[in-house]
């Protein structure tokens, strides 16, 4: 009888909640947009939400964890859908990095390095992009050959440069043949001016990322992680990782070290012949979704054109004079680089969603965006591609027509609404503002039905709001909310879109791009109970404070990771 009693007992026990946050705006993004005074959080999920009266008379309970948030605003767990964190994590990991706002910053960084680096070897200015210079241009050797101790090479992503030593050291003169696809530019006395277009391959002795032991490695993504959950992340999104990265992740959730969720994208050496890409894709076991909630996979993803920043985007347009001085280009027809034709990106995906793959493209340029949409239509001719969740990836120029097919295949977006403030400036000067029309056009998309993901590129540095590109989620849901340029020029107004779009796109479109909305994305009951507490009222508070917002305490499957309760 006993027995039976306790037994019964059982039940009651266990629908005690672990934590009730109450006397709150818990805004849900659910269905309505409903929000909330109240929520229970039992075994890392949420049990209900309500008013404060009816969670505390339902889920309190001897043991529960009863926090009053005296009015302060609770949203999900936010989520980035873009970011490189283990290259992020390594760029500050053994020091600090300075504001390279300026080439005289960019000197000035060289300088200081020189003190410490062992004269010959390689200073590496870390990846910064020219339009967002003061100068607006691209450094030169004479810019870099402020030491001639050591040879010197500034990254630009897809363009890099080299000062005198540099050159000299990897045998780069007038006579270097340019590399397929690349070039190295000249000056008007005919010698190499420094800037190498999509011909980095050619500096000769530098050290990678591969160079940092795994256990440095290791720390270092999980400094990141953290840093990204003291942003009010609880997810994130890590667009190229390598089998080496693959392993790092691994090792730290086997360890219980990943504060954050991470989902994985599988980038891929596009460049070598279709054969072995196949080969490759056949060959490994990973595919879409395989894993759990914590780390798993996400994409596969080809890198179809280079960067917008550096005037390797493939364009419908060419760059034009100003590409001179911004991008170093010779040629004022050019309109970037496409680094894989049409047939062969539709066989490389054909082979990826055979496997299981939901596919993606490093698409910047319009005319990359278009091959990018050819590709994804031959194969929805073989098979509807709308359920494998295929999106554009970043998608910078878009157009009325291209979202148009979006929307009739079924094609998601991955977006950076940051790059509006940042870069719009100087692309403006070499496009002209009527072009700059679908530069991330985010209402156009919304009114066309297709779900957008928020992400910011976070590549380079360890602060939310200085790194490249600035990480701070409230930031960038403020640039698509505002869509105010750093010189405070509204960029076509009409595609703002509104807080709760903000915040959808960083919560529910993101999950839905990971295949996570059953469980990640709002806070309703049976979901994971990640959620962020901050200092602001996200709905109400002014529009210019959205982007100082701060996170007080973030919560993942119901566990505290930054802040305090």
């Amino acid at each position: 009888m006993r027995f039976f009693l306790f037994l019964a007992a059982l039940p009651l026990l266990s629908a005690d909640a672990d934590l009730i946050l109450h006397n709150g705006k818990i805004v849900t993004a659910d269905v309505r947009f409903n929000v909330v005074e109240a929520i229970a959080i039992k075994a890392g999920k949420i049990t209900r939400t309500g008013t404060s009266i009816a969670i505390l008379a339902a889920e309190k309970g001897p043991r529960t964890n009863v926090v009053d948030l005296a009015g302060k605003t609770v949203l999900p767990g936010l989520i980035d859908a873009h970011v490189h964190a283990i290259g992020a994590g390594l760029s500050e990991f053994k020091s600090k990095l300075p504001p390279l706002d300026s080439i005289a910053d960019i000197q000035n960084y060289i300088r200081e390095k020189a003190k410490t680096t062992p004269t010959g070897e390689w200073i590496i200015v870390p990846r910064t992009l020219p339009p967002r210079l003061k100068e607006q241009r691209f450094p030169t050797k004479t810019d870099l050959d402020v030491v001639t101790t050591h040879p010197v090479a500034f990254d630009g992503s897809y363009v890099w440069s080299a000062n005198t030593a540099g050159l000299k050291l990897s045998g780069i003169t007038r006579d270097t043949p340019n590399p397929a696809g690349g070039e190295v530019v000249k000056g008007p006395d005919g010698e190499p001016n420094g800037i190498l277009r999509a011909a980095n391959q050619l500096l000769k002795g530098i050290r990678d990322e591969a160079r940092a032991t795994e256990t440095e490695r290791q720390q270092a993504l999980e400094t990141m992680l953290k840093l990204y959950a003291a942003a009010g992340l609880t997810t994130v999104g890590d667009r190229a990782v390598t089998a080496l990265d693959v392993t790092t992740y691994q090792a730290l959730k086997a360890q219980c070290r990943l504060p954050v969720r991470a989902v994985l994208t599988w980038r891929i050496d596009a460049s070598r012949p279709i054969e072995k890409i196949e080969e490759e894709i056949n060959a490994k076991t990973w595919t879409t979704n395989q894993g759990d909630e914590r780390l798993k996979f996400g994409t596969f993803k080809v890198t179809l054109d280079g960067g917008q920043s550096v005037g390797t985007a493939y364009q419908r347009m060419p760059y034009g004079p100003y590409g001179r001085q911004l991008y170093g280009q010779t040629n004022p027809d050019a309109r970037g680089t496409l680094f894989v034709d049409r047939e062969k990106l539709t066989r490389i995906f054909r082979a990826a969603r055979n496997k299981g793959w939901q596919l993606t493209s490093h698409a910047q340029g319009g005319a990359a965006i278009d091959v990018l949409l050819d590709a994804f239509e031959a194969l929805d001719k073989e098979k509807p591609i709308a359920p494998s969740r295929s999106h554009v990836m970043h998608g910078s120029f878009m157009s009325e027509e291209a979202i148009a097919r979006m929307k009739k295949m079924g094609i998601l977006a991955d977006v950076q609404g940051g790059w509006l403030h940042f870069d719009v400036p100087a692309l403006e000067q070499v496009f002209g503002y009527k072009n700059m029309r679908y530069f991330f056009p985010l209402q156009s998309y919304l009114k066309s039905g297709i779900i957008i993901a928020g992400g910011s590129d976070h590549m380079i540095g360890h602060d939310k709001n200085r790194a490249v590109n600035a990480f701070n989620p409230f930031f960038n849901m403020w640039m698509s909310i505002s869509r105010k340029t750093r010189e405070g020029k509204l960029i076509y107004p009409e595609e703002k879109i509104t807080r709760e779009q903000a915040l959808r796109m960083y919560t529910n479109g993101s999950a839905y791009l990971h295949f996570s909305e059953k469980t990640l994305g709002s806070l309703e009951a049976g979901k994971l109970a990640d959620l962020v507490i901050i200092d602001k009222d996200f709905l109400a508070c002014p529009e210019d404070d959205i982007r100082h917002i701060q996170a007080l305490a973030t919560v993942v499957e119901g566990k505290l990771v930054y802040g305090t309760l």
